[in-house]
């Protein structure tokens, strides 16, 4: 499917840091138009990616108030700090919106920071503060709330669903048309993307849908649960989770999963940190231990388990424990990758659930640069990618009237490869039928195979 993009004038921005996320950061946001200068201290790192992309950049210190006026800060619209230390990142973030007046966004990984978002936010004037591993862990704990799913993407403030499963053989849905499902199985769920073997849709209501799909829909939290159920899913949460790797998202995973009343047992190998975990996580299970000894696993109930989540900092760790923990027992896996090489290869193992935790942070802050690019009468609310970036599934508020409001769906001239999934109004979920209207004070969210939207006004051809 062709993959189509929307060019509009880009922001300045400067981003302090080319590691995971700054790499990532600047493939999309320069895919997107805007003009983008890097700050780095490693010169072949500045090397490597000025290279790959029409960018500047500037070998230094990120906080040095010389190097941010180099940069060109006094007229950038957002400087984005991303480096490895909380406290760099901050500081490049105050001195940025001190100097040149524009927003700024920081990285923000430590369990005490993250505690204190408000106040640093308010204090420092930062427009967002970022953190991957607590962003990647509420991903997962979605998941393991209904652990059919192999995606759970949250809209409308957790009022609506954007869920992802595999459609398995004799299921009730096999063989039948979208149109049929909509009029006698499920009325008030959207199936809004599909993935079969090589090929994404955005599909109609005539195409069929067969064993093997990856299926995308969209309902609210309510209705999603239930129709999982009536086509043949268990759609209980998990009772207990085994988790490689005390790291920080493996801290912030056990804390959301012990508040949801699921039972966590942790394994981890650096003695030291195991006794601080046992302190912030008493109700936890903590194991001082190698989480890659099969024998351990096997010692730890690793057969019984009822789901399992690899959070190594070493990927290849995390897809072999993953492979194995499937070939021992039925637990719900999921898997955290943090590097893209050999995705194809990646993709086409059985990993379950598989979580990119830099994804997570570069959506978040693409959403926001969208939003401060347009200047029209709506604001990019949420924003997820899909599919390996060929689909994006964007929640919009529509705050005043505009060529898409108080006009029946079926008039508006939509580009093809489209679909307005859902409105919220007021709280209330809606599916849309052709003779319903957008109106201002809605939030509504579209799935498609184009890219660059920023504002609702986008979906008109």
């Amino acid at each position: 499917m062709e993959r189509k993009k929307i060019l509009k004038q880009g922001l300045n921005i400067i981003i302090v840091g080319c590691g995971k996320v700054g790499s990532t950061l600047i493939e999309q946001l320069s895919h997107e138009g805007h003009n983008i200068t890097i700050i780095d201290k490693k010169a072949e790192r500045i090397q490597e990616i000025t290279n790959l992309y029409d960018i500047m950049g500037i070998v230094g210190n990120g906080a040095s108030y010389s190097i941010q006026l180099e940069a060109g800060i006094l007229k950038t619209d957002l400087i984005i700090a991303v480096t490895e230390s909380d406290e760099l990142n901050i500081l490049c973030c105050t001195i940025g919106r001190r100097a040149g007046n524009c927003g700024a966004i920081a990285r923000v990984r430590t369990p005490d920071y993250s505690n204190e978002v408000g106040y640093l936010r308010e204090k420092l004037g930062l427009t967002m503060i970022i953190n991957p591993e607590l962003e990647a862990a509420k991903e997962a704990a979605r998941i393991l709330y209904l652990p059919t799913a192999l995606e759970v993407n949250s809209f409308a403030h957790g009022q609506a669903e954007l869920i992802k499963f595999k459609l398995p053989e004799n299921n009730i849905l096999n063989g039948k048309n979208l149109a049929y499902l909509g009029q006698h199985i499920a009325p008030d769920i959207l199936i809004c993307a599909v993935a079969r073997q090589e090929e994404v849709y955005i599909p109609s209501g005539d195409f069929e849908l067969k064993t093997g799909d990856i299926i995308t829909f969209v309902a609210s939290h309510k209705v999603a649960k239930s129709f999982l159920e009536d086509i043949g899913f268990k759609t209980k949460q998990v009772r207990n989770c085994m988790i490689i790797g005390g790291s920080r998202a493996g801290f912030y995973l056990a804390d959301q999963l012990l508040r949801m009343g699921i039972a966590v047992k942790i394994i981890e190998s650096n003695r030291e940190r195991c006794e601080d975990l046992s302190v912030k996580l008493p109700k936890a299970v903590i194991i001082n231990g190698d989480g890659t000894d099969e024998e351990l696993l096997l010692e730890e109930g690793i057969e019984t388990t009822e789901s399992f989540v690899s959070l190594t900092g070493i990927d290849e760790e995390n897809i072999l424990l993953t492979l194995f923990v499937k070939q021992v027992s039925n637990a719900k896996v999921i898997t955290k990758i943090n590097r893209l090489n050999f995705k194809n290869v990646v993709n086409s193992l059985d990993l379950g659930s598989v979580i990119y935790p830099r994804y997570v942070t570069a959506e978040s802050i693409i959403a926001y640069v969208r939003a401060k690019r347009n200047s029209l009468g709506s604001n990019i609310e949420t924003l997820y990618h899909l599919f390996d970036h060929r689909v994006e599934a964007i929640e919009f508020k529509v705050e005043e009237n505009s060529s898409v409001t108080n006009i029946p769906l079926t008039d508006l001239s939509l580009k093809k490869d489209l679909l307005i999934s859902f409105i919220n109004r007021n709280g209330k979920i809606l599916i849309p039928s052709g003779k319903d209207c957008i109106e201002p004070g809605d939030t509504v969210m579209i799935v498609t195979s184009h890219t660059g939207f920023d504002n609702i006004e986008d979906i008109l051809m």
